[in-house]
């Protein structure tokens, strides 16, 4: 556990930097409410899985890198990872370029909810399923699971994250970060296709599942 709790540590850290470095200021509300909810939305998490799922809690705070995982989403991740840092860092200097008032106070709000959003979401999709590795790959005793938001979208994690692009440019205050989100959101959505195709072909019983629920992220629409 205290191994885990530094590592969020030094997650908030490295977030601190990436957000107050190109504003140049610590004054910069949004930022510390952006920390503030994943420091405790984190925590959360981690207490939570290490009383009920120990075993996707490693998973989760392991590297993204892992045993198994397929080539083309190693390669994925090596370019995903450093644009969500230079998102999180443009935000960070496009807040102070307008003096951290471009977006109206309701839609920081707005934001703030998001945030929250999708980390409620997180957690529901832990809750459901002991398999979501932050890799794609089969696990040795992976099943289809099709209870909790499975029942819904086929990848609620990704339509959690959909929350968490359009909250936090609002609550930090930047527009052109909402420019930048729509980028990730197009790559997320690239990982989600292949992701299946792996699924499809390696996991018994997908195919049906993809029969069943319809939609990959936003019901009624994609």
């Amino acid at each position: 556990m205290t191994s885990y709790l530094f590592q969020l540590l030094a997650w908030l850290v490295f977030m601190a930097v990436l957000l107050f470095w190109p504003a140049g200021t610590l004054a910069f509300p949004g930022a510390w409410v952006v920390i503030g909810l994943f420091a405790v939305g984190s925590l959360a998490m981690i207490s939570w899985l290490s009383r009920y799922s120990p075993r996707l809690l490693l998973e989760r705070m392991g590297s993204p890198l892992q045993r198994g995982q397929k080539t083309w989403d190693r390669i994925w991740l090596s370019l995903f990872i450093p644009a969500f840092c230079c998102w999180m860092g443009f935000m960070g200097w496009d807040a102070a370029r307008t003096g951290f008032t471009a977006v109206p106070f309701w839609l920081q709000v707005a934001g703030a909810l998001g945030v929250v959003a999708n980390m409620l979401g997180t957690l529901w999709t832990f809750h459901a399923n002991v398999f979501a590795a932050p890799s794609v790959k089969i696990q040795p005793d992976q099943t289809v699971i099709d209870t909790g938001p499975y029942a819904i979208v086929r990848h609620p994690m990704y339509a959690s994250v959909l929350f968490l692009f359009l909250g936090v440019p609002l609550l930090l205050g930047s527009w052109w970060g909402l420019l930048f989100s729509a980028l990730l959101i197009v790559a997320i959505g690239w990982r989600a296709v292949h992701e299946e195709r792996t699924l499809r072909s390696e996991l018994s019983g997908y195919d049906a599942y993809v029969g069943r629920v319809r939609y990959r992220f936003v019901p009624f629409v994609w």
